[in-house]
């Protein structure tokens, strides 16, 4: 079975989310994993790019009933007409997520994947309390290449 990382963020993405979840895609391809997102624009958009630049497969999990309103470097859209409900799918599907940057909807995938004993990998993300997580759940970033690396390290 083919190994699944999500890629979460920002909608909105700023120019260095935007070139970061691009890196994101291309290393996830790279090593031959498929890349499953939201399936919009933003962060989700700009990692399907690198992905597709780098030759691999693509999943966007949509919030619509649309297949159409996918980014156009998704390969496989999922209409869900879900709304905001479809983050437990995308989070759920992935052997590990890597988050960059977000806001609220990006917070909850957050919550989705850990409670489902699936890792997070944040770039740029969300300040959680350690504290309330368990070891090795939210693992923090310092670049793309270290963000990969840490989601593939932690499929067991």
């Amino acid at each position: 079975m083919a190994i699944l990382i999500a890629v979460i963020g920002a909608s909105k993405a700023s120019r260095r989310e935007a070139e970061c979840a691009e890196e994101i895609g291309r290393l996830i391809a790279g090593r031959g994993a498929v890349l499953v997102c939201g399936g919009l624009g933003g962060v989700m958009e700009a990692a399907c790019r690198g992905a597709k630049q780098a030759g691999g497969v693509t999943i966007g999990v949509l919030p619509v009933y649309d297949r159409s309103a996918a980014n156009p470097h998704v390969d496989y859209a999922i209409a869900t007409g879900l709304g905001h409900a479809r983050n437990v799918i995308v989070a759920s599907s992935a052997d590990a997520v890597i988050a960059v940057g977000g806001a609220a909807g990006t917070l909850s995938e957050i919550a989705f994947a850990m409670n489902g004993g699936i890792t997070v990998v944040a770039l740029d993300g969300w300040k959680l309390d350690e504290t309330r997580i368990p070891e090795g759940a939210y693992l923090v970033a310092d670049s793309p290449d270290d963000a990969v690396r840490k989601a593939f390290e932690s499929i067991k």
